[in-house]
């Protein structure tokens, strides 16, 4: 067949027009070449890292993908935008990164993404959650590489100070006191309870207390301390009701003596007749004591054990030669009252309240 074509050709057209045909032929030829080249762009194409080179005839990068089958998703990652339109003198270098699924779990709540971004944080970024200055991601790091179907989870951190306040008790201070008799109290100043605050640092995870920390302690108001006095003055109620407060207790002797000439050597009318060492008259309620044992002025009251009636208050007027050491003489007004006493035991008691050591003459011992 080519050569009944040759043939026909020869046949056809002169050999000075054929010669023509084929350099019309050959220059169309080349000039098709040399256009595809000056029109014809090269491009680069990293999709995914995969590099492609080629020629394309597109006027932009949507034509030059199209040309290829190249797409690209809406979440995916295109370094130029469709509409740029190629270079033709220099390599055009187009980079596409796909976006893949993945699960950010944040705040209580899942949700899914499409991201294109090369670590954690950046994926963090994108979708425009701050990452508080404690919050801590559970299970990947900020600079961990994306993966499809992978787990970021944040985990927000709080932390705040509790301040919880505690009684700090009073104490109960006692003082003794020389005016109020033994088993009595007074509150001179009542008590009051202290303030002590303490405070806790708690740290939530989502919200939910994991850990509580003490951090200091402050006493934001000190305790009143609660006084109390005491009496510390003995004191006893004798057979008539009246209360005796006394210092100490002596057990002595106790023998009796009258104003008579028997008892003292003198009449009535004689000079001192009647009259004691101290110089108060003599009456029952004074009584002859030695110095060294109870000094003179001292008030006391003399307590009989027994059935016997008490001597009862008196005061240390009077001594006498045979009154030494724990023997004192009680005054009576007749001698029957001292026959009747005899000798006795009896409990002297050293009376609390006394005088400036001064007594009266005409004071009436037998008074408080």
């Amino acid at each position: 067949m080519n050569g009944l074509y040759v043939t026909y050709v020869k046949r056809a057209l002169p050999l000075k027009q054929l010669a023509l045909l084929f350099i019309l032929s050959a220059f169309a030829i080349t000039a098709g070449v040399l256009l595809y080249t000056n029109l014809s762009k090269d491009i680069e194409i990293f999709d995914n890292g995969k590099p492609i080179v080629v020629k394309t005839m597109g006027v932009n990068v949507k034509q030059a993908l199209d040309r290829l089958g190249i797409s690209v998703g809406q979440d995916d990652y295109l370094s130029k935008p469709l509409d740029s339109v190629l270079d033709t003198q220099a390599m055009n270098v187009i980079t596409i990164k796909r976006a893949v699924p993945v699960n950010l779990r944040i705040d209580g709540q899942t949700r899914k993404v499409m991201s294109y971004r090369d670590t954690v944080e950046e994926v963090i970024r994108d979708n425009g959650i701050i990452v508080g200055p404690l919050d801590k991601f559970e299970g990947v790091s900020p600079k961990d590489t994306v993966k499809a179907g992978m787990d970021i989870r944040l985990i927000r951190i709080k932390e705040e100070i509790l301040t919880e306040q505690e009684q700090i008790p009073f104490a109960v201070v006692e003082k003794p006191s020389k005016t109020m008799n033994d088993g009595e109290t007074k509150t001179v100043l009542n008590g009051e309870n202290g303030i002590r605050e303490k405070y806790y640092k708690i740290t939530y995870e989502d919200g939910k207390p994991i850990d509580r920390a003490f951090v200091n302690e402050k006493v934001v108001k000190n305790p009143v301390n609660k006084v109390v006095e005491y009496g510390t003055v003995l004191n006893f109620k004798n057979s008539r009701g009246e209360l005796v407060r006394y210092s100490k207790v002596i057990k002595m002797k106790a023998t009796a003596y009258t104003s008579s000439y028997v008892d003292t050597g003198k009449k009535p009318g004689d000079h001192g007749f009647g009259i004691t060492y101290t110089g108060l008259k003599a009456r029952e309620g004074v009584i002859a004591v030695d110095p060294k044992i109870i000094p003179l002025g001292t008030k006391v009251y003399i307590e009989v054990p027994g059935s016997t009636p008490d001597y009862g208050f008196a005061i240390a007027g009077d001594i006498g030669s045979a009154i030494k050491g724990n023997l004192i003489d009680l005054y009576f007004d007749s001698s029957s009252q001292v026959h009747n006493w005899g000798r006795r035991s009896v409990n002297v008691y050293i009376l609390n309240e006394q005088s400036d050591g001064r007594w009266k003459l005409n004071e009436n011992p037998c008074k408080k």
